[in-house]
């Protein structure tokens, strides 16, 4: 039997990132996130890796320089309420690194897909 009172949040899912200038102009710049708040050890070089949390909506991402932190080559499958849109406003933004291509019927839905900079697919998707 399980309990309603434990109260699941949805998850918030890693995205490994290498590279803090390439993964902020592609989810800040590109897809619209708002950066929440970074973190670095102050005990380490530099810093050391950033963790940081975006936003957009009522969708949050964290991102990771960590070594261990996520796996290249994730996928999300992200469902929006409107597919056409999101493709209309992407195509719209000037980022010379990703094109979404034709949104397309698909098993979870019409939708469409987007590659980041560290090999993570982000499939966007609006069931039907």
């Amino acid at each position: 039997m399980t309990s309603d009172s434990i109260g699941f949040e949805p998850p918030i899912p890693v995205q490994r990132i290498f590279d803090v200038t390439k993964a902020y102009g592609f989810y800040r710049d590109y897809l619209g996130f708002v950066v929440d708040w970074e973190y670095r050890f102050d005990d380490l070089p530099g810093g050391g890796p950033l963790y940081a949390q975006v936003s957009r909506a009522s969708m949050t991402l964290h991102l990771s320089e960590h070594h261990g932190d996520g796996t290249p080559g994730t996928v999300l499958w992200i469902a929006v309420h409107n597919v056409d849109a999101l493709h209309a406003e992407l195509a719209d933004v000037e980022y010379g690194f990703a094109r979404p291509g034709a949104p397309e019927d698909g098993p979870g839905g019409r939708g469409f897909e987007l590659i980041d900079p560290f090999g993570n697919v982000l499939r966007f998707a609006q069931s039907s």
